[in-house]
């Protein structure tokens, strides 16, 4: 058995009831085999045993007072993944379905997009199996209240910054931020994601859907000699990341005909109106039916998944982990289409994705496309520690250039190491080797 496959055994039975976490570390792990070979030091000194396991893992109790005045309780944790390049960076999420497993999965796949950024940030990710939807305000604030007063004393402007993930937004920042400035009396960049009046960045809400487009413009156009310009885009979920990857999709001259979420999708064949979308998503908060009230022509059918049963040229998966399986992608390769980007994180199980590479799609990990978002986050870090802000244009312009970096440095990785055209492949084995190589030269 080789040390990889070794590694991967240990995984699951260190970890066994941790499906998702698994599925990122064999994503990952498959990749690097000629990395070992390169690198028989790195073996000796157990850099792949070493990155699977968490520096550390926060479990703790999060109880809040909800507005009947009853006591709830709900679980709160942190993993710290790995600090190897710089502080722990990733998101904070609250939702039902976060346990352990979930977090790992997801502050593992953070090393190795923070480390492809070109940003010092380590890779961190926390979160609670809180469900903000149906709160007040009220509620939600005593929640992220009781759940910083644990946090606090794990993060910091130069030791881990969170940000935010699913369920957790602008408000929940803001309550979570205030009441760290409470804790700590001092005003850092412990967070980011913040409002734009005390230390957020222009741009953050739009960078992953932005980040997205940017990185597969410069895919499509040198592996393809094709683009978003005059092409049908499907982009599931109609959340932040998706309604800004539909709207930079369509700046960049792509037509979106279809979106989606947990309820079903809906198709417009003369091109969604995003505005509504985002009346329907970010004003109303209420299901992506409600379309059909504004465009009466546009066809809405039951279940998310359907959406991948539309034709398209260009697929942008932008929901949640796993929402498209192999069937799914055998259904977009037959009606032809010639690209696949990652919005979400691992959105496209395994199976999906050995089809796409196989087929010779254009396919964008997430580890590298939807890397937008956190290195934004990474621009307001150094933002706040300037003590200053730079305007929409010039954040802008320096997510392009880091999203079109990502591109070139995935695609020359995976060509040197025998993996042409292997976006999967290059993206996997460029972010670890950054972080292979910090973690050797600093000893145990």
């Amino acid at each position: 058995m080789s040390i990889l496959a070794q590694v991967i055994s240990d995984v699951k039975k260190r970890d066994p009831h941790e499906p998702e976490f698994h599925q990122a570390v064999e994503e990952v792990f498959e990749s690097l085999e000629p990395v070992a070979k390169l690198h028989p030091e790195w073996v000796d000194a157990g850099i792949f045993n070493r990155i699977v396991e968490p520096e550390r893992q926060i479990i703790f109790r999060v109880p809040w007072v909800d507005d009947k005045g009853k006591v709830q309780v709900n679980r709160g944790m942190r993993v710290q993944f790995n600090s190897a390049i710089g502080p722990y960076k990733g998101g904070l999420r609250f939702h039902p379905s976060v346990y352990p497993g979930i977090i790992k999965f997801l502050g593992f796949e953070q090393i190795f997009k923070n480390s492809l950024t070109g940003l010092p940030m380590g890779g961190g990710k926390g979160g609670s199996d809180f469900d903000p939807k149906g709160k007040s305000d009220g509620e939600v604030m005593r929640f992220c209240q009781s759940f910083m007063l644990e946090l606090a004393r794990h993060i910091g402007a130069d030791t881990d910054v969170p940000a935010g993930d699913i369920g957790v937004g602008k408000r929940e920042i803001g309550y979570l931020f205030g009441m760290y400035k409470k804790i700590k009396n001092e005003f850092t960049g412990v967070l980011t994601g913040k409002g734009l009046p005390y230390g957020g960045s222009l741009v953050r809400t739009q960078a992953t859907g932005y980040g997205l487009c940017y990185f597969m413009e410069e895919a499509m156009n040198t592996l393809k000699n094709k683009s978003f310009k005059d092409s049908t885009v499907v982009v599931s979920g109609s959340g932040n990341v998706a309604i800004y990857a539909a709207e930079k999709a369509s700046q960049l001259g792509g037509k979106v005909v279809a979106m989606s979420d947990s309820k079903g999708c809906i198709y417009d064949s003369e091109g969604i109106d995003l505005e509504t979308i985002k009346i329907i998503k970010e004003v109303e908060k209420k299901r992506i039916q409600e379309y059909l009230k504004y465009r009466p022509k546009a066809v809405y059918t039951e279940g998310s998944s359907e959406i991948w049963n539309i034709k398209c040229d260009i697929a942008l998966p932008c929901a949640t982990q796993n929402e498209l399986d192999e069937n799914a992608a055998k259904t977009l390769v037959k009606n032809g289409c010639f690209a696949v980007g990652e919005g979400a994180n691992m959105p496209c199980n395994p199976k999906a994705v050995h089809l796409f590479l196989k087929k010779g799609l254009v396919f964008a990990p997430g580890k590298a496309s939807n890397a937008g978002g956190v290195a934004t986050s990474g621009l307001e870090m150094s933002q706040n520690s300037m003590r200053y802000s730079w305007t929409f244009e010039e954040v802008d312009s320096k997510l392009k250039e880091i999203m079109k970096e990502i591109f070139r440095n995935t695609n020359e990785t995976a060509k040197k190491y025998g993996f042409e055209n292997n976006l999967v492949a290059g993206a996997n084995i460029a972010g670890f080797v950054k972080v292979a190589s910090a973690m050797y030269s600093q000893g145990l």
